[in-house]
């Protein structure tokens, strides 16, 4: 994978278009004694500002955990179209009293989980706040990769199917 320069917003605006469609992230917190506990998470579809947001119970163990130890890891795949990114940050559990970002982030489908909707007393959303990610993308076409697979193969150089890129956005600007 090649690693060009780019700058952190073009590499912000590219991460987001990478997880864009990508419906569930695994959501990695550390438990009480240590040990990482991961567990498939919906995320939302809009445009990435530095934040991810999830629905979840405000009574389950991940929030215990979180609560515990802000530091979470999400990882997206996508390998139909060879997108993959992991993301980490400090997570907060966010008791949204007027709803209003809850209903912002609403969708019809969360009544599964939700039977109450927005009028479940025990709702809550997490806040991600990014500080680092990562992200391999490689050409949709099979003939780009096979190319450039050929080309390596040919001329000796180490094989590079796509960008691979690295953002540190250190301290979060809350939490």
């Amino acid at each position: 994978m090649t690693t060009t320069t780019k700058s952190p917003q073009d590499v912000v605006e590219h991460l987001g278009k990478l997880i864009h469609g990508i419906k569930v992230a695994m959501m990695t917190t550390v438990d009480s004694d240590g040990s990482l506990r991961s567990r498939p998470m919906w995320t939302y579809d809009k445009d990435f500002d530095g934040e991810l947001w999830f629905f979840t119970n405000d009574h389950t163990h991940k929030v215990d955990e979180v609560q515990k130890d802000h530091h979470v890891s999400l990882a997206y795949s996508d390998p139909t179209r060879d997108r993959y990114v992991s993301v980490s940050g400090r997570c907060a559990l966010i008791r949204d009293k007027a709803k209003a970002k809850a209903k912002e982030l609403w969708n019809p489908a969360l009544k599964a989980w939700f039977p109450q909707g927005l009028d479940d007393p025990n709702l809550a959303l997490l806040r991600v706040s990014v500080e680092k990610a990562e992200y391999w993308d490689t050409p949709n076409s099979k003939m780009v990769q096979l190319v450039g697979f050929v080309k390596a193969v040919l001329t000796g150089d180490k094989y590079q199917p796509g960008d691979n890129q690295k953002l540190d956005r250190g301290a979060p600007r809350r939490n």
